[in-house]
């Protein structure tokens, strides 16, 4: 990987790690259009972690605050019943779904996962469930012709069935072209949530997933079976970082008075786009395919 590839493939992370439009599947895109080797898992992962680098300092008087309550609620059983404290243990139950399936489809994630085909159907599915999800939550705050209008809930409500039903929402991001904040935003519709609510769970919850999955994945950069090595990964996290910072302080202003279509038709546009692309012959399936061969012998990515 050449500095060049990893400044693009870093400023495309941080441009769209926080949208709901799929950074891994971005990464993939942008590496078949500069007709460059697919960057892969590993280095996927680990460029990942400037982005939430950018999650921990925006949030940064949140996650003080949850992480002192839930480590006083490990002694304290009436610090249990505390938002804060609910909320880190929340958190961790919610991260327990793409623990799991990360590591039980870890092969798949590497490989077949990263077909374009398979990419661009769920760009396409899951902008579609959005759009359903968005339309929904702005009937329930204007109401209707014939129904009353329906507060959302906050995140003082989340419960523990909630909080898991979050985690599996975010476990589907696991394949790239889903997105993980999409695909959680998406569930936390429809369990009720509103917008900046689903929004703000979706990256704390992001938090140990990310940094589990980066820190796994450090080892392998600058392997013999890999392209990418440590410099060019470490610029394009840098990069990463200090675009998401920016992105993540817009989004959660946007989500306030706006609505997700202008994802919603710009997944599908692209799905629609890439898949054309690759019925016409332009482009194909397994384009730019990863090093990162797994023991297995099947090839490919995660999300």
């Amino acid at each position: 990987m050449s500095w060049f590839e990893s400044i693009v493939l870093g400023l495309v992370q941080g441009l769209t790690e926080f949208l709901p439009i799929s950074s891994s599947a971005h990464l993939r895109l942008a590496a078949v259009a500069g007709g460059w080797e697919d960057p892969g898992a590993a280095f996927t992962a680990v460029c990942q972690i400037g982005t939430e680098l950018a999650v921990l300092i925006y949030f940064r008087k949140d996650i003080v605050r949850i992480v002192r309550a839930w480590s006083r609620s490990l002694t304290d059983r009436s610090m249990r019943s505390d938002p804060d404290a609910r909320m880190g243990w929340l958190v961790i139950i919610g991260s327990i779904p793409i623990g799991v399936l990360g590591l039980a489809f870890q092969d798949a994630i590497a490989g077949p996962f990263r077909d374009l085909r398979l990419i661009a159907v769920n760009l396409i599915v899951l902008g579609i469930i959005l759009g359903l999800a968005d339309r929904m939550a702005a009937r329930d705050l204007v109401g209707g012709r014939h129904r009353a209008r329906r507060p959302r809930k906050d995140l003082a409500q989340l419960t523990t069935r909630d909080g898991l039903l979050f985690g599996f929402a975010q476990a589907m991001a696991l394949v790239p072209g889903v997105s993980r904040s999409g695909a959680t935003i998406t569930g936390g519709l429809f369990l009720g949530y509103s917008r900046e609510a689903a929004a703000r769970y979706s990256f704390l919850l992001a938090i140990p997933a990310v940094l589990a999955s980066g820190g796994y994945e450090l080892t392998k950069i600058g392997g013999e079976d890999t392209h990418v090595s440590w410099g060019p990964t470490i610029l394009a996290t840098a990069v990463a970082f200090l675009v998401g910072y920016a992105i993540i302080a817009w989004f959660m202003k946007w989500i306030t008075t706006r609505s997700f279509m202008p994802f919603v038709w710009y997944r599908i546009g692209v799905g629609v786009v890439l898949l054309a692309l690759i019925f016409l012959g332009v482009v194909e399936p397994h384009a730019g395919e990863d090093f990162e061969t797994p023991p297995t012998g099947v090839s490919g990515e995660a999300a």
